[in-house]
This record gives structure tokens, sequence and C-alpha cells, in this order.
């Protein structure tokens, strides 16, 4: 399944809600994912970063890619690299870093929706997301879209929030995320509906074995899947 919850009103899709949310919190995005995960979001990219490098990469798409903290990452492994992304608001973040880096000459940013990418079959070795696929407005959609753009034997790398299952570090996790995370996110973007929105939809997000069973009827084959932090991410792994 994916997540229902509704970030604003009940007027528009998912994905309109979502778009609008995140063009919304935008410009103190990288700041509240800092301060939310203590830094640690930026550990859990760089370990997907180390898995994509462990085979050479022509072609990467970054799909979800925000403020393409990902993407600029990737760029360290990868011949060129796309981001995708439905907010534009992300977009334009993410092309200040891309230029900030120096790299406008080997990643490129678009607005596009996993479920309706704008590229051939088969166009990318790599495709990757980070934090995104909870956000899809139909999960299997967003993953057959993915599918469709990864070259016969490419890789496919979601890293997504979960939840730890181990006492007492699930007790205090759902504590922080559920009743201090919300704050904190308030406090910084001005925003209530959309640091509420996080912790709903990771709740709502089919998580480990669910997620891959999503994977497979998507027509993925060798998917693995590994937690990070305790079980606070996992990051899954798979090929066409």
């Amino acid at each position: 399944m994916s997540a229902t919850v509704k970030p604003y009103s009940d007027a528009g899709s998912k994905r309109e809600q979502v778009e609008q949310m995140f063009d919304h919190i935008s410009p103190r995005y990288d700041l509240l994912n800092r301060l939310c995960s203590l830094g640690t979001d930026q550990g859990w990219r760089r370990k997907l970063v180390r898995a994509v490098g462990s085979e050479p990469v022509g072609q990467l798409l970054d799909v979800a890619t925000g403020t393409a903290d990902l993407a600029i990452m990737a760029s360290k492994v990868a011949g060129r690299v796309t981001g995708a992304d439905i907010s534009a608001g992300m977009l334009e973040q993410g092309r200040a870093k891309v230029a900030k880096a120096g790299l406008e000459g080997k990643v490129r940013l678009v607005q596009a929706d996993a479920a309706d990418l704008p590229f051939p079959d088969a166009s990318f070795d790599v495709v990757t997301v980070a934090f995104g696929v909870r956000n899809f407005e139909v999960l299997e959609a967003g993953l057959r879209g993915m599918a469709r753009v990864l070259r016969p034997g490419g890789r496919l790398f979601v890293l997504e929030f979960s939840t730890p299952q181990r006492t007492p570090f699930k007790q205090l996790f759902r504590f922080y995320f559920h009743e201090v995370m919300p704050v904190i996110g308030r406090l910084v973007s001005k925003d209530e509906a959309a640091y509420a929105y996080l912790p709903a939809s990771v709740d709502a997000f089919p998580q480990g074995r669910h997620f891959e069973q999503a994977l497979e009827r998507c027509g993925l084959v060798d998917i693995h899947s590994r937690q990070l932090t305790f079980g606070v991410a996992t990051l899954y792994s798979a090929r066409r």
C-alpha cells in the first residue's frame, strides 16, 4: 500500500499535495534534514553511493531527488547523473547546489514524476531514490516507472525510513519521530502539516518484506535489504 495521509486539504491528488508541501518547505529542507536526523541522513546516502559504486555506472537517475543531495554525491561514481522531482521549489534549491559544486556539466535536474518519467526504456544503468518512495501517489506505478527506464541487468537502490523493532530503541524512536521531530519541523519550517505528514507516511509505508514483495511484483529480481542505524532506515537493492 502507499501512504494515504494528506498533508494539506482534501482537495487535489496526493501528488499535488505532496508537490505543494515540498515547494513550501524547500528553502529550509536541508537544514531540517540535518537537525531532525542529527546529520545521519548524509551518512545513509553515502552508504547508498558506496553500493552504487561497486560496479561501473554510466548513466544514473535519481528519482525524488529533492535538493539534489544524493545526485551530487552520486556524481562521484557515475558518468552522468539525472535528478527528477515533482517539486519545482526543491529543484530550484538543487540547481543552486549543483552550480555551487561546479557540476552543471555532469548533473542535470528535471521536473518529472516517477510514474511518468520522460525517458526512453532502458536508459539508465542505475536508478536511485532516497526517502521518496513513500510519497509516490501509487507506489507500484512509481516502481514500474523506474524499472522501465533501467537497462536489463541495471540496478535499483531505494533508501527509506523504517521502524525499529527492538526494545528499547523502538519506543525511543517512536517518541522522537512522533513527538519531538514534528515540533522541530514546525518551529523551523513554519509548516505544521509537513512534519506531521512525515511520521504518518512512514507508518503507512510497506516496510521490509512487504516492500520487497512490491519490487517483485514490478518485475525486479535479486532483491536485498539492509537495515541501517538499528532499523531507522533501510537500504533496498534490486535488479531489472
